[in-house]
Parts: C-alpha cells; sequence; structure tokens
C-alpha cells in the first residue's frame, strides 16, 4: 500500500453513502447575526509569524548576498577565507537588530513606503559605518577589499528595497482579504459598549475589525445600534457566532464592578478558543501600565486566550506532519495487512467514517479500521460498544483492544489536517452518557474543542480510554485534557506519543 492507495481509501471511505444525517444542535441566530455567519471568512495569519519570518528571510538574503559577491569577486582574486564569511553572517545579524531597533518589524510599518524605507536605508547604512569603524580600530582595514564592501551595501540596500515592495504588496492584499483583522464581538450594548466602539474605530492603522455587540438587557440601557456596530444577540448566542464564524477576540465593555455579571457571562464564554478581555476604558482605578495588554490606546486586561497561537501552532502543524508522515509511511504495510485480515473476516468495507466533534465543535469525518459487522455499523456511537458486544467481529475486538483500528486516523492527520497526533480524543457527537449528551452531563465539555482533537492524548496514556459508562470516566477525560491544553508543548506531545504503546499495553481494561 502506498500513499496513493491510501488516499484512494480515504475517498471510498467518504463516499460511503451507508452513514445516516446526525442531527446538529444548533442555537437560532438573528437576522444580523446570520447575515454575518453566511460571508465567506478566510483563516488569519499571524501576525507574529509573519514579523519572525520577515526577520529570518532579511538575515538570510543579506548572507547570500554578502556571500555571492565574495566568491564572485574576492575569492577569485585572493583566495578563501573563512574570516570573511563569520564577517558576512555577523553583518547581517547586526543589521537585523538594528531594523528591530528602528521599530520596522510590525505590520503597520509593513504597509508604508516612505517611511518605512526612510528608517531601513537608515539602519543599513549605521550598520556599515559602524562595521567601518570595527575594522578601522581593529587594524583591520587593509585586509577587506573595498570594491567587495561597497557592493555588498549597495546591492543589500537594492535586495531589501525589492523585497520591501513585495512584502508591501502581499500585506495590503491580504489585509483585503481580511487575514489580518482581529475580528472582534463587544459584550456590552450600552453607553460604556458605545464609548469603547468609538475609542477603537477612532485609531488609525487598527487590525480590530469590531463585527457587532452583544447583550442580554432588553431595557432602554441596551441599544440596537451602537455607533455603527449592529446589536447581534445576547450572550448565549456568542458560542454558536464563534463557531459558525471567525471571532478572534471577545471585548467585555462592561465597567469591571459589574463583577457578578461578568463571571456568569466567562463561565459561558472559556469554552471558546478565542481570546477574552476586559476593557478597562472606564476603569476608574488604574493598575500599572504593565499589568494591561493594548488595542491601540485602549487598556484592556486578559482573562482567557487562545491556546496554541502563532509560533505554537506552526510548530505543532510541523511536528504533526513530520512525524505524522514517517509514521503513516511506516504503518502502511502493517495497515495493509489489517485491512486484509478484516475482508476476510467478514464482509463490508474496511474502513468507515464516523461524524465526530473537531476543533471548536467543527463536525468532522474520523477514518477507523472496521471493527463491527457492517449490517450493525452505528456511525453516530448512539450505542456504545461494552465488553461482550455481539456487534465487535473476531479481527474487530483485537484491534479494538489494541487500539490498531485508530491507525487510519493518520489519513486524518496527514491529508486532510483536522486531527492532531495529540490531543483530546474526539468523541462522536451523539455519544451519550446515561442518556445524556457528553457536554449535557459535564460542565465544561466543550472547552476540549479549543485545541484540535487527537488520535492519542494525556487522558488515554493514563488510562481513561474507551468506554464510558460513568461520571467519573468522563469527568477525567475532561480533567486531564484541560491539563494538556493548559500545559502543552512539543516536548509534551513527543513524551505523550513515547507513552503511548506503553498505555495501549498495559492500560488497556476499558478498551472493549
Amino acid at each position: 500500500m502506498d500513499p496513493i492507495n491510501a488516499r484512494s481509501m480515504i475517498d471510498a471511505a467518504a463516499t460511503d453513502a451507508s452513514a445516516p444525517r446526525q442531527f446538529e444542535r444548533r442555537r437560532r441566530l438573528t437576522p444580523e447575526a446570520l447575515a454575518l455567519v453566511e460571508q465567506k471568512v478566510r483563516s488569519a495569519y499571524s501576525p507574529v509569524v509573519i514579523t519572525g519570518v520577515v526577520r529570518a528571510v532579511d538575515f538570510v538574503m543579506l548572507s547570500l548576498v554578502g556571500t555571492v559577491l565574495y566568491f564572485s569577486y574576492v575569492v577569485r582574486a585572493a583566495g578563501f577565507s573563512w574570516e570573511y564569511l563569520a564577517g558576512i553572517i555577523a553583518l547581517s545579524a547586526v543589521a537585523v537588530a538594528c531594523f528591530q531597533a528602528a521599530d520596522i518589524y510590525h505590520l503597520q510599518m509593513f504597509r508604508g513606503r516612505v517611511k518605512q524605507l526612510t528608517r531601513m536605508v537608515s539602519a543599513w547604512a549605521f550598520v556599515f559605518l559602524l562595521f567601518i569603524g570595527v575594522l578601522f580600530f581593529a587594524k583591520f582595514g587593509d585586509a577587506v577589499s573595498r570594491v567587495w564592501l561597497s557592493s555588498f551595501f549597495i546591492v543589500g540596500l537594492i535586495a531589501l528595497i525589492a523585497q520591501r515592495t513585495v512584502l508591501r504588496a502581499l500585506i495590503v492584499r491580504w489585509a483585503q482579504q481580511g487575514r489580518l483583522a482581529r475580528r472582534t464581538v463587544i459584550v456590552g450594548a450600552d453607553v460604556n459598549g458605545e464609548q469603547l466602539i468609538r475609542e477603537l474605530q477612532s485609531q488609525e492603522d487598527s487590525d480590530i475589525q469590531i463585527l457587532g455587540v452583544f447583550d442580554d438587557r432588553n431595557d432602554k440601557r441596551s441599544m440596537d445600534t451602537i455607533s455603527g456596530a449592529p446589536k447581534l444577540g445576547k450572550i448565549d448566542d456568542i458560542i454558536e457566532f464563534a463557531r459558525r464564524t471567525r471571532v478572534d477576540l471577545v471585548l467585555f465593555a462592561l465597567p469591571i464592578s459589574a463583577e457578578t455579571r461578568i463571571l456568569e457571562m466567562l463561565k459561558k464564554l472559556w469554552v471558546l478558543p478565542v481570546d477574552i478581555r476586559l476593557s478597562a476604558h472606564t476603569n476608574k482605578l488604574r493598575f500599572r501600565p504593565r499589568s494591561y495588554s493594548y488595542l491601540g490606546k485602549v487598556p484592556t486586561l486578559d482573562v482567557f486566550e487562545a491556546p496554541i497561537t502563532d509560533w505554537d501552532l506552526v510548530m505543532k502543524w510541523l511536528f504533526d506532519h513530520v512525524v505524522g508522515g514517517l509514521a503513516l509511511l511506516c504503518a502502511l504495510p502493517f495497515m495493509a495487512l489489517v485491512a486484509l485480515a478484516i475482508k476476510l473476516d467478514s464482509p463490508g468495507p474496511v474502513l468507515f467514517r464516523q461524524k465526530r466533534f473537531g476543533f471548536n465543535n467543527e463536525r468532522i469525518d474520523v477514518f477507523k479500521f472496521r471493527s463491527l459487522y457492517h449490517d450493525q455499523a452505528d456511525p453516530l456511537a448512539k450505542t456504545v460498544v461494552t465488553k461482550g458486544d455481539k456487534r465487535v467481529t473476531r479481527v474487530g475486538r483485537f484491534i479494538r483492544k489494541s487500539s490498531i483500528d485508530e491507525l487510519p486516523q493518520l489519513f486524518n492527520v496527514v491529508f486532510k489536517g483536522n486531527l492532531s497526533l495529540v490531543g483530546p480524543r474526539p468523541h462522536a457527537v451523539q455519544q451519550k452518557l446515561q442518556s445524556q449528551l457528553l457536554d449535557e452531563a459535564v460542565d465544561g465539555y466543550f472547552a476540549r474543542h479549543r485545541v484540535k482533537p487527537g488520535i492519542t492524548g494525556w487522558a488515554q496514556v493514563n488510562g481513561w480510554r474507551g468506554e464510558v459508562d460513568s461520571e467519573e470516566k468522563i469527568q477525567k477525560r475532561v480533567e486531564f485534557d484541560l491539563y494538556y491544553i493548559e500545559n502543552w508543548s512539543v516536548l509534551f506531545d513527543a513524551y505523550i506519543l513515547f507513552r503511548t504503546p506503553i498505555s495501549m499495553l498495559t492500560k488497556n481494561e476499558n478498551a472493549y
């Protein structure tokens, strides 16, 4: 079996029409909110990642320019010298540091022309003056080619200007597509909310895009339109709204003195994978400036932050695709043998797909090896598999006990990208605990979905896997999953992967 055949297996499973449609529980939104939900919204780009990539490109580009000029002129005339290469790398690193000191590594500066180029040219000239000064005082002036040095300055400057021209075009394009905007909803449709919106809208070069306002009140204090921003619904509607369109920030305009109301709202909203902040624009009790984070000039207090963002998200994506890709290549021959065993054991497809909860409650198709008789399949997991279940085939009993049936989820990780190698395990959308859906049985259950689900997880390697037949089991899963989300790191993922085979052999008493 090769990756091409693997893709065909996915397509075959995806076209299986035997899976009935599941009922999706959705809260009804207002017409104003629905109008926003129906708009096509692209995924956001992280400003932190963009500026980091620009720094790396500057360093690599300047190093290449200096090196190419060195080999083109100096090496031909005077031979090779490691000191030149060390000087090129040092000069490029100092240039990036000077650009940082000149404050040109942020999106607002990338959008500009004259101001950005003026600062960059000044910083680049300062770097060469500094370099020439060091050569003079160190008495190395005669050892460095003046032709190479002047050429490096001119060609490097041309390369920087060309790169910034292309970068500016990209930034403008991404801004027009909405990829750089922080899509924000305001909580509080009163005078405080109106004042906050006006302050945010008055700022130049702001990346805040205000979608609308939510408020539970229906009295005179709550307005239908606040400084041009429509009222989109009540607080409970924010959860459904944020799951049907991209929301990056929830900003409370309520005064901090409204402690009880704020706590009640936060208890509902903390399950969302978004930043949640309290605006301090009307707060009379002033803390030290470092206590605040700022949206332009508007001070805010951070309450919840979206987990695994910026470079952490990049590192997790690389870990999933590199390690997941290698794991899939190694597992393909074994998976082919398992597929043959399933086909010989009972009639029906080798793979089946099941609707499960993904990131931010997105419904995703998860692939597994078929372990039940095909005519008794349960794609919605309405009936949990229990010990001695007659629906499980002979091969199915073995692959479920050893978790081999989960191996096709590597297709989800590598090809579809809707699963991670490590994360909270995705449960079926209709899975129940004693006639109650899991989110109804456990408070804060949906907080597990603030990150992408995984093939294995912290709860699983600690023994909380398999059948869920008691409230304690699902509570423990949620507890361990939330710990994982709050303490994530690449090393933590690697540790969980290392422990997974051991856990499958020693802690499989709940897997049937």
